[in-house]
């Protein structure tokens, strides 16, 4: 019994960055038969003309595009019935016939009784634009196993992900084409199977239906031309196909031609320069065969001792280190202070939305390139040997992940396209999303191509700064370091009211990007960092969580190390009791403390010309005898005040600034002891004051001038 299985015929890739392609000729009418790698259609590319092949033999049964039709690299071109011994399936209008099938057909279809099956050819897949070949790590499958459909029977490692090909069917593998360690390309076969509907699962498990249909994967192989296969290279000789096709179409001789591809396949580059004169010829040492040896028999240099083969993204990683050494570089570096963020942090936190300081670092640089500094996203690009800039208008950012997978630790670079239109909820999103599946292994070449800026922070581990390499393609790399108190300060930061600080540097390629505007970037990015330009109004409003007050430095807790230091000096040599010099300090800070709650009104900063408030001298600590030697030994929590500061040095520029700033408070005439010590407390530690919106503050204005406005003319009129 036949099974009804069709096979989709597949239009392949053609090569980097070719997306899509025209239908030049169809070979084959709706009913015709094929042999296997019998050629159905014709593509015309941007690039190379690609005869596309069947992979079963079998009929034609549909056709999905005429000839003229514009196809991208993916989409179905045809279906083919495969032979099952049975006269081909003849469409109603007739169509010319076929060769004759052969006793014994290339490819068959499995009975649902065990039968022998299709014969289905598996190859290397595409994995995303610019990805045309990859190494073979590793099989999980011998030849004889039988596999179950959609199971992993090899891992190839791509130039930007490692692959794990699945079988197209449940069947028994029937040859292995590569050997692991080997460069295939994208549609080259690697392996063959056939399917069979009755055979039993891997490891014993039930058996696996026949899959409805079996479909090439979409990057088929091009079948060669005769002029190509003509040319095909004997021996050792390794070329890529299109290679081969471009050497015989140009009368190169292969075995001339020195190859910069990986383990030194020759690419069609290679040809081109080979036929131009611009490389010199292969050496015609003796030719060095597939197992290591050479031709005449000479041993191939030994590899030293404990050497290990570098493979996947670890060898992916280990060549762009070496193409990045072709690019010229300078670094600039900037130290800013870290409190407002760490401030807007902790109130997102607080808001129950979970915002990492890279989070915010990132968003700001996007903003900084897309707003600010457009030049920074630039990238430059030789072009017939001549020098040329890159603008892509937009910013795709690069967000450096460390991963930890099963063969050990590798840097992945996700990029976020578009960063710096996005709001931050939608960027945050996509970071998150990125972060995650770098983790897990699932990030595709897609995920991974595009970046022109790239964050790293190793400032994760401690690294106070850092210099990384800057990839081709990119204009500059930003590195953030720890953020941690100035090298020195980490016993007393605290104490003498230092701020936490963090370390970025911007490597630019120097051939686009000067010093001064990369100064100036980090400049810009500090800016935002700091809240200028509403930064963090946007990302408060994107996160729906309500802005809360503006950060303060920290208080300098000098003064309380100093009084805790001079302990006994502040005891009378008579006795346990305080001098009588502490005493009176004690008495007049409390009447500086009163004063400021009941006239710091009078010293308010109110009027918005600039008008110097009237005061009042008991706000003025020196008539009190209180110099800054006594307040010092002062402890400010002997004085139920809510504002930071261990002493009360510290504390009295902070409760000055609460009560004589720029809003002015009268609650000591609050008969209600329980009323006035609220509000006391909700005043000075700043619990309701929060900073006026961007548009609040011009609708305040615009009263403002009107009120002002108004005043005036009752002046001149009245």
């Amino acid at each position: 019994m036949a099974v009804d299985t069709t096979v989709q015929v597949i239009a392949p890739g053609a090569g980097e960055s070719v997306t899509e392609g025209t239908i030049l000729e169809w070979s084959i009418e709706e009913g015709g038969r094929v042999e296997v790698d019998e050629t159905i259609v014709e593509i015309s590319t941007d690039k190379v003309d690609v005869e596309v092949p069947s992979p079963v033999a079998g009929t034609v049964v549909k056709r999905y595009f005429e000839e003229g039709d514009t196809v991208t690299v993916g989409a179905v071109l045809a279906d083919v019935q495969p032979d099952d011994g049975a006269a081909p399936l003849q469409p109603d209008a007739a169509a010319p016939a076929g060769p004759d099938p052969d006793p014994a057909p290339a490819a068959e279809v499995a009975g649902g009784d065990g039968a022998p099956g299709a014969t289905l050819d598996i190859v290397t897949p595409g994995a995303g634009e610019s990805i045309t070949e990859g190494t073979l790590l590793e099989w999980h499958v011998e030849v004889g196993a039988q596999v179950a459909a959609d199971e992993t029977i090899v891992e190839i490692s791509t130039d930007k992900v490692d692959v794990e090909l699945p079988a197209p069917a449940a069947g028994t593998i029937t040859e292995l084409l590569a050997a692991e360690g080997d460069t295939v390309e994208v549609g080259q076969v690697i392996a063959r199977m056939t399917t069979a509907a009755g055979a039993p699962a891997p490891n014993g498990g039930t058996p696996a239906p026949a899959p409805a249909a079996a479909a090439v994967p979409a990057a088929a192989a091009p079948a060669p031309t005769a002029e190509a296969a003509s040319a095909t290279p004997a021996g050792d000789v390794k070329a890529s196909p299109v290679a081969v096709r471009v050497a015989a179409h140009e009368g190169v001789e292969l075995a001339t031609v020195t190859g910069t591809g990986p383990g030194g396949r020759i690419t069609k580059e290679d040809v081109l320069a080979r036929k131009a004169g611009t490389t010199p010829a292969r050496s015609a040492a003796p030719a060095t065969g597939s197992n290591g040896s050479s031709s005449n028999g000479a041993a191939a240099a030994a590899k030293p001792e404990g050497a290990q083969l570098i493979k996947g993204s670890a060898a992916v990683l280990a060549r762009y280190m070496d193409e990045s050494r072709s690019i010229p570089t300078a670094t600039s570096f900037r130290t800013i202070t870290v409190t407002a963020m760490d401030t807007r942090r902790k109130q997102l936190k607080e808001g129950g939305q979970k915002v990492s300081f890279t989070h915010l670092i990132a968003y700001a640089i996007a903003l900084a390139v897309q707003q600010d500094m457009p030049s920074m996203a630039k990238h430059f690009l030789d072009v017939d040997g001549k020098p040329h800039v890159i603008d892509d208008d937009a910013v795709h950012l690069g967000i450096a992940v460390d991963v930890t997978t099963k063969k050990g630790r590798t840097l992945m670079v996700p990029v976020i396209k578009d960063a710096g239109r996005k709001s931050f909820a939608e960027f945050k999103a996509a970071f998150d999303d990125l972060i995650a599946k770098a983790r897990e292994n699932g990030l595709t070449a897609d995920d991974l191509q595009g970046a022109n800026v790239s964050l790293t922070n190793p400032g994760g581990i401690g690294t106070i700064a850092s210099v990384p390499r800057l990839m081709n393609g990119q204009g500059t790399i930003v590195a953030t370091g720890s953020i941690a108190y100035p090298v020195g300060l980490a016993a007393i930061g605290d104490m003498i009211g230092a701020e936490k600080v963090m370390t970025m540097t911007s490597t630019y390629d120097h051939r686009i990007i000067q010093g001064a505007e990369s100064g100036q970037f980090l400049k810009v990015v500090e800016a935002y960092l700091q809240g200028e330009n509403e930064f963090y109004e946007g990302v408060f409003s994107a996160l729906g969580v309500t802005l809360g007050a503006a950060p303060r430095p920290p208080a300098p807790a000098a003064a309380a190390a100093a009084a805790r230091d001079a302990g006994p000096a502040q005891v009378s040599d008579t006795g346990s009791m305080p001098s009588e010099e502490l005493l009176q300090a004690v008495q007049a800070a409390v009447s500086l403390i009163k004063a400021h709650r009941t006239f710091g009104h009078l010293a308010a900063r109110l009027d918005p010309l600039g008008t110097e408030p009237e005061g009042d001298p008991a706000l003025d600590p020196a008539p009190l005898g209180l110099t800054p030697q006594l307040m010092a030994k002062l402890p400010a929590k002997i004085f139920r005040m809510h504002v930071p500061g261990a002493t009360l040095a510290d504390a009295l520029p902070h409760l000055h600034e609460t009560y004589c700033g720029t809003i002015a408070y009268e609650i000591e005439h609050i008969s209600s002891h329980r009323q006035r010590t609220w509000l006391r407390e909700r005043i000075e530690s700043g619990t309701y004051r929060t900073g006026l919106t961007n548009d609040e503050q011009k609708a305040l204005l615009k009263r403002l001038v009107e009120v002002d406005a108004f005043e005036r003319f009752m002046h001149k009129a009245y």
